[in-house]
């Protein structure tokens, strides 16, 4: 019997001389929770025996399942963004770079990870929950009898980013037969690394201030008590309203739908956040644990910087943060800067270095 792999489907792809697959498969949190995930594996139409893999960390999308990357049209493609102009998606989906992995004979799998086309609150930014699902995606990718070798690499965005950072820390038991051979974090979200930052600290602790919540953190908040059930809550963080508008909008708003309905709601109807000051020191503590840059990373890790704007989603401090805490971990970790590139337009100008760099790891 399958250990991780619990249902394919061959679907249609635009990317050429490809075979797509969208799969559910078998994973866990970071608690050892047993959870279902779904997502893509593409491979090269040809045959071939020990190719290399590379798994796919997306950004974020959203809390549920209207957020789901591989549920989108024409799902196995190369990245399309909700900024790009013509664009008609609701959210950011596809893989930067997809033709030239496969045209270069790699085996390219997708998570969408847990709660986005599967039951339960999405957990999202728990790095560490996040990095399950994107190696867990590779060991059942193993089980479909497509040449796929033991070795890969992970290339992660924003959230992503923070996923791929986290694979290179996971228990060493949670590897199994794979072994990584180096990790690409671009523009990574640690909210470990964010917390201990004053600025982080200040907007937490300023939950009750006259302005609508940032949607990104809405979301952190609202996902936490997800994976820490024992010791957080909703109401330590958000008024009756913002619980509401959490359980009306989690499952059916994508990001940026999400985050308008906060500003609207906000301005007619009130406060949304109202963070207990004395619930703080769980919740810091909570996003250390579920946060890379909490162990030595086991392979090499490439982390790519998007320089144009240092206030962007991911702001330059985290990014910088992240990389100096695994450098006092001891880890090895390089750094390359696109001073030209936002947040969203890193992945598709930085992919080929990504690419480069991984393929001289195997």
């Amino acid at each position: 019997m399958n250990t991780f792999l619990l249902s394919s489907e061959k679907i249609d792809t635009s990317i050429t001389n490809a075979v797509a697959y969208r799969i559910r498969y078998n994973s866990e949190d970071l608690h050892g929770k047993a959870t279902e995930s779904t997502g893509l594996v593409i491979t090269p139409s040809s045959t071939a025996e020990n190719r290399k893999v590379v798994t796919w960390a997306h950004g974020t999308t959203g809390l549920g399942d209207a957020a789901c990357p591989s549920a989108q049209p024409d799902p196995a493609r190369e990245l399309v963004t909700y900024f790009q102009s013509g664009s008609t998606t609701q959210i950011d989906y596809g893989i930067p770079g997809l033709q030239k992995f496969l045209d270069e004979g790699w085996i390219v799998v997708a998570t969408d990870y847990q709660g986005l086309g599967t039951p339960g609150v999405h957990q999202y930014t728990v790095n560490r929950t996040n990095a399950l699902d994107a190696l867990n995606i590779v060991h059942a990718a193993r089980e479909m009898d497509l040449g796929a070798g033991n070795k890969f690499g992970c290339i992660g965005w924003s959230q992503g980013g923070g996923t791929a950072a986290a694979i290179a820390e996971l228990d060493a038991d949670a590897y199994g037969d794979l072994e990584l051979v180096g990790t690409v974090p671009m523009s990574p979200g640690v909210p470990g690394v964010a917390v201990k930052l004053p600025e982080t600290q200040a907007a937490l602790a300023g939950g009750g201030t006259p302005t609508p919540p940032d949607g990104h953190m809405f979301m952190m908040l609202g996902a936490m008590p997800a994976a820490f059930p024992d010791t957080l809550s909703m109401d330590d963080v958000f008024t009756p309203l913002g619980k509401q508008i959490f359980e009306d909008n989690y499952n059916t708003a994508p990001v940026h739908h999400l985050s308008d309905i906060l500003v609207r709601t906000w301005k007619h109807e009130g406060a949304i956040l109202d963070v207990k000051k004395e619930k703080l020191p769980l919740w810091l503590s909570a996003f250390v644990e579920a946060s890379a840059a909490s162990v030595k990373p086991i392979a090499p890790v490439l982390v790519l910087i998007d320089g144009q704007d240092p206030a962007g989603p991911c702001p330059l401090p985290w990014q910088l943060g992240y990389i100096e805490a695994v450098k006092e971990l001891g880890g090895d970790i390089t750094s390359s800067t696109y001073p030209n590139d936002d947040h969203f337009s890193l992945p598709q100008s930085s992919v080929d270095e990504a690419r480069t760099w991984l393929d001289a790891k195997f």
